[in-house]
């Protein structure tokens, strides 16, 4: 298992459009991956997941990934919350 934990630094967290690029992200992988709010964890593949987080500016969120290919999708998943600006 592999775990970061990250920062969310957009002004509106992590809304709808986001939560679709992560989602997306996350399906072009075989492992689990999860992300965890306030001891809630959800599946990061699926969009309603993550809606139902509520993850707002300023929270930090646990990603982890269990798998083959669980170092690529965690350095994937860390990368589109950089890219897209909504952390760090």
């Amino acid at each position: 298992m592999v775990e970061r934990t990250i920062t969310i630094t957009d002004d509106t967290g992590i809304h709808a459009r986001p939560a679709t690029v992560l989602v997306n992200r996350a399906g072009g992988f075989e492992s689990d991956i999860n992300v965890e709010y306030k001891d809630k964890t959800v599946n990061l593949k699926s969009i309603m997941g993550i809606m139902s987080l509520g993850i707002p500016k300023d929270a930090q969120i646990r990603i982890t990934a269990v798998g083959s290919d669980e170092e690529d999708a965690i350095q994937a998943i860390v990368d589109v919350i950089k890219n897209e600006g909504l952390g760090e």
